[in-house]
């Protein structure tokens, strides 16, 4: 029988990636503390550093948010549209 995925959280991601970021461990006794393959490791740091600047992109994520805001209200306005 085959094993399920495990799925990491976000929380848990970044916890193991700014140890890693810290170099005071390897990669390999991270993998061993953690129970996580040092390649998964690898490509959550490089994803984090990929993505870091988006953290400062103010614009980015106020401009996300409204949409998906603006969305919620369309689709709440069409559910209470179809219950009167």
């Amino acid at each position: 029988m085959k094993e399920k995925r495990r799925k990491f959280t976000s929380a848990f991601k970044t916890k193991v990636v700014l140890e890693a970021l810290k170099e005071r461990t390897t990669l390999s006794e991270l993998s061993q503390k953690y129970e996580v393959h040092p390649n998964i490791i690898g490509k959550w740091k490089t994803e984090f550093l990929e993505n870091a600047s988006l953290v400062f992109d103010k614009n980015n994520k106020k401009e996300s948010t409204n949409t998906e805001h603006d969305e919620l209200y369309k689709e709440i306005g069409k559910m209470n549209r179809r219950n009167y």
